[in-house]
């Protein structure tokens, strides 16, 4: 358990915590930067951590959906998982790349590498411009949380200074 509390492990559990549905980047950011991460090194390794699954969301979730619905109860969490993204991809559909590049880059709930990789599979959009497009956005997002977090973090010091 020491290692956790080294900067390698600081970092790997940044690292992980950007790999998680919901929180993603948007809080894998603050938690590096709050274990003394440099931002850049916390928004790098998010932005990797939070690529990840994207490849596996978008080659397999369809598949893994449709053997949720086998079952009852998975069945009820697979269809709301389905009209989330059916949702979504109403605005995304519109301007296809652009669309869910912003999906993806904007940080807020309900938006993020999952949900975009999860819109752009049952959108049966192709991996080869998917991946690149939420890619994209992942990067925009990890740039608007570390320059969030390191001007809020850099104005409160300034505020106790």
């Amino acid at each position: 358990m020491a290692f956790l509390s080294t900067l390698a492990g600081k970092a790997l559990i940044t690292f992980l915590i950007s790999m998680v549905p919901v929180i993603e980047l948007r809080g894998a950011i603050p938690y590096g930067m709050a274990q003394g991460l440099a931002p850049w090194a916390a928004c790098i390794i998010s932005v990797i951590g939070n690529m990840l699954p994207v490849p596996f969301i978008l080659l397999f979730i369809r598949k893994f959906l449709h053997w949720m619905k086998r079952y009852p109860r998975l069945g009820r969490i697979a269809e709301k998982l389905e009209r989330r993204a059916s949702n979504k991809s109403g605005r995304v559909q519109k301007s296809e790349l652009i669309g869910l590049c912003l999906l993806v880059a904007i940080p807020l709930p309900g938006t993020g590498a999952w949900t975009g990789a999860l819109v752009a599979a049952l959108m049966e959009m192709r991996l080869k411009r998917a991946l690149p497009t939420i890619f994209l956005g992942v990067v925009l997002a990890g740039i608007v949380v570390t320059l969030v977090m390191a001007l809020g973090i850099e104005a409160l010091s300034f505020l106790h200074g």
